[in-house]
């Protein structure tokens, strides 16, 4: 399934480029290889591939190399440290770690850039392919989609950014901030037009899994409601997801971020990666290469190599970024069956006849990330740390459970919120909550700390709850300067109509 959706993906990276007319006619050639911009889009397959392409960018800004999206959105939390080898090792995930970024960071720049990448390919999609049919009119209500998606990441990690939605002339490139509320508008909009078109999940064919549905679109929705606290609308829009019957929580969280379960019934919205490349030391494509096909962030976070004996755990050794806390390893109740799929002590490796060696390892805090872990049943030939192919989960059934759970509680239906939350807390195992008013939410909170670990979603959960300053203060976050990234360094330079954040410099 992963293979035919990768095949998809090379053959579509075609270069859409415009063609400058010139008096001369021998310079009135069309340059070899590449398509002119007017001249494609014209066709079912040409919109097709111009869709593949706005799901390609998914792949290269969670992946890539140390600039992944995954880990600008992790690294600030609480859950893990940055690791590597010492201080000096990839300045920039350290400034993220420690709070001490500025606009000049390559991880801020990664992240802005990379999701404004895709939003250029889906504006392609949606005003050059002509909705002349029920295929092209599902490839612009999926391009809807990503672009909604697109814009909720960037509102969410930079506030207010250029709203652009078409391609722009280089007469243009200069574009003002929107404000929030607008930038939410149009995410609103996008999304509902989707929700209208798209299909369930359940009448996609098995190779097209990969692509967003009506319940993907309604999901994000509940969740850009929640973030706009527009509580009634949030709930209403997961009820919807929740009534569809099409997503059910895995029985086996075991193996739920393993391949065994990729674009299960849990998964809502997956990134998609492949191990089966064969990149060896001299083929790997450094440098922010798009077209990778592996999850090299995988092995980036890994447990250091140097250190690491494997026994019978089935892990291998990575890189030594992205270490869990020991508050991340004690969030666990009792008996919580995610524990063991989530975070390892050394005594818990030990427990499985591996070791390790190096306790005072830079940024080592005793514990081990299992989830998205470096397994070696995870990767491929011939080199398994450039190959791994585990899929980044964007979006799982659980985490709308826990959304809407909050959203009934900021409801006053408090019934409602405590049946949601219970669902995910019967498959980890642990008895009911019966907690009402403040304490409910308390344990809402520590619901997703442990459910959603190292899935991107705490410190921004944190920091819409206005827990930030309580919580990763001691770590270096500081109230109205944190709350943003700062616009990128280049950004400003190049474009006069841009204000940096707060904190920005």
């Amino acid at each position: 399934m992963k293979n035919r959706f990768i095949h998809k993906i090379l053959v579509v990276l075609v270069a859409i480029t415009a063609v400058t007319s010139c008096s001369k006619d021998f310079l009135e050639v069309a340059p070899v290889g590449k398509i002119p911009v007017e001249n494609f889009y014209k066709t079912d397959e040409d919109a097709f591939r111009g869709l593949i392409a706005a799901y390609d960018i998914l792949q290269w800004t969670n992946a890539r190399d140390w600039q992944s999206v995954y880990l600008a959105k992790t690294l600030p939390s609480d859950e893990s440290t940055c690791g590597g080898s010492s201080s000096g090792d990839q300045p920039p995930l350290q400034e993220m770690d420690k709070f001490n970024y500025g606009a000049s960071n390559s991880i801020v720049k990664g992240a802005y850039e990379g999701n404004y990448y895709g939003i250029y390919r889906c504006n392609m999609v949606i005003t050059k392919v002509d909705p002349i049919n029920d295929f092209r009119k599902q490839i612009i209500a999926e391009a809807k989609c990503l672009r909604a998606y697109y814009y909720s990441e960037l509102v969410m990690m930079f506030g207010k950014v250029p709203l652009i939605l078409k391609e722009l002339a280089p007469s243009e490139y200069k574009q003002p901030q929107a404000e929030v509320s607008t930038i939410y508008a149009q995410i609103e909009e996008d999304l509902k037009a989707a929700i209208e078109v798209l299909p369930k999940k359940s009448a996609l064919a098995a190779e097209d899994k990969f692509r967003v549905t009506k319940g993907t679109a309604q999901a994000l929705l509940g969740k850009v409601f929640l973030y706009e606290k527009k509580w009634k609308e949030s709930s209403d829009a997961f009820e919807a997801v929740i009534a569809s019957n099409e997503y059910q929580l895995s029985t086996d969280y075991s193996t739920l971020f393993k391949a065994d379960q990729e674009l299960g019934d849990e998964s809502i919205f997956e990134v998609m990666f492949v191990n089966t490349k064969g990149y060896d030391w001299g083929t790997f494509g450094w440098g922010g290469n798009r077209n990778m096909e592996n999850n090299i962030t995988w092995q980036l976070c890994g447990p250091r190599g140097d250190y690491f004996v494997a026994g019978n755990s089935g892990m291998v050794g990575g890189w030594g970024f992205n270490y869990p806390t020991k508050a991340q390893y004690d969030a666990f109740e009792t008996n919580d069956v995610r524990k063991a799929a989530t975070v390892w002590s050394i005594p818990d490796l030990r427990a499985l006849g591996g070791d390790w060696t190096g306790t005072d390892a830079y940024g080592f805090n005793g514990y081990f990330r299992v989830k998205y872990g470096t397994f070696s049943s995870e990767t491929g030939a011939p080199v398994g740390e450039l190959n791994y192919g585990t899929n980044l989960r964007l979006l799982r059934y659980a985490d709308v459970l826990l959304m809407a759970s909050e959203a009934y509680y900021r409801q006053g239906v408090e019934d409602k919120s405590r049946a949601e939350l219970n669902k995910v807390r019967s498959r980890a195992g642990l008895a009911n909550a019966t907690a009402t008013g403040d304490a409910l939410f308390t344990a809402i909170v520590k619901e997703r700390q442990t459910e959603l670990a190292f899935e991107g979603v705490r410190f921004f959960d944190l920091v819409r709850w206005n827990m930030a300053a309580q919580v990763l203060g001691p770590l270096g976050f500081v109230t109205g300067k944190h709350e943003l990234f700062p616009i990128p360094l280049d950004e400003i330079t190049n474009n006069d109509l841009i204000v940096q954040n707060p904190g920005g410099y």
